[in-house]
């Protein structure tokens, strides 16, 4: 219990100091999750086991701060591509409980994670789907979430088959990138025209555990 009630002092701080509006009962449903994710990765690999960080801040808190850039809306269809433990797609889930949330990955027992998880903590407007993305036909998204290591063209090759004209990729990436988005911007013209441009945010001053770490934004036309 004193960890718990650490752990949402920690988050309630953190979101406070970047004006990212939260209630209790919110703050202890994201909580919650992280308990789950821990319980889960001592089973299956979905995060590191060598954490130079808190859960509640490596994890949730930094796919928390995508709502800084990005206001989700009411019926807001959005994808978590690669989801693998529900990173960002649960916490944000949780954030805005009116915004539709799909999450997929390749790797049958993450979404399995994922799937418990989602149930076990009453989420109503997200579900997890075992399936590739290059499977996923007849559906089309506002937003599309990363947070995969994947290279940000193939990130954007994917999206932009499945997001809506004037559709958005959100990226929680790392390290130099300045490459990548001269590779995605470059290729652009054999993926309906996805990014028209990308958008850099370090989040370095946020917390020394993001020290190298950005959000990354493709923007169609």
């Amino acid at each position: 219990m004193e960890r718990q009630n650490d752990d949402i002092s920690t988050l309630q701080i953190l979101c406070a100091e970047q004006s990212i509006e939260i209630d209790v009962s919110t703050l202890q449903q994201l909580v919650r999750y992280g308990r789950c994710l821990e319980q889960w990765n001592r089973k299956i690999n979905l995060i590191s086991r060598k954490e130079d960080a808190p859960v509640i801040i490596k994890h949730i808190f930094h796919s928390l701060l995508i709502s800084l850039y990005h206001s989700f809306h009411e019926d807001e269809k959005v994808l978590d591509l690669g989801t693998g433990g529900g990173l960002p797609g649960i916490p944000l889930s949780i954030l805005f409980p009116r915004t539709q949330f799909l999450l997929v990955d390749a790797t049958g027992k993450k979404i399995a994670a994922c799937q418990a998880m989602i149930k076990e903590l009453g989420i109503s407007n997200a579900v997890a789907l075992h399936t590739r993305v290059e499977e996923l036909k007849g559906v089309v998204f506002d937003t599309v979430l990363s947070r995969q290591v994947a290279p940000l063209d193939k990130l954007c090759a994917y999206s932009g088959k499945l997001l809506k004209p004037g559709g958005t990729l959100i990226c929680l990436k790392g390290g130099n990138l300045e490459n990548e988005i001269a590779k995605a911007l470059g290729s652009s013209k054999d993926h309906n025209g996805f990014p028209s441009k990308i958008e850099l945010h370090p989040i370095h001053s946020i917390s020394p555990f993001f020290s190298e770490k950005q959000i990354v934004i493709a923007c169609g036309s």
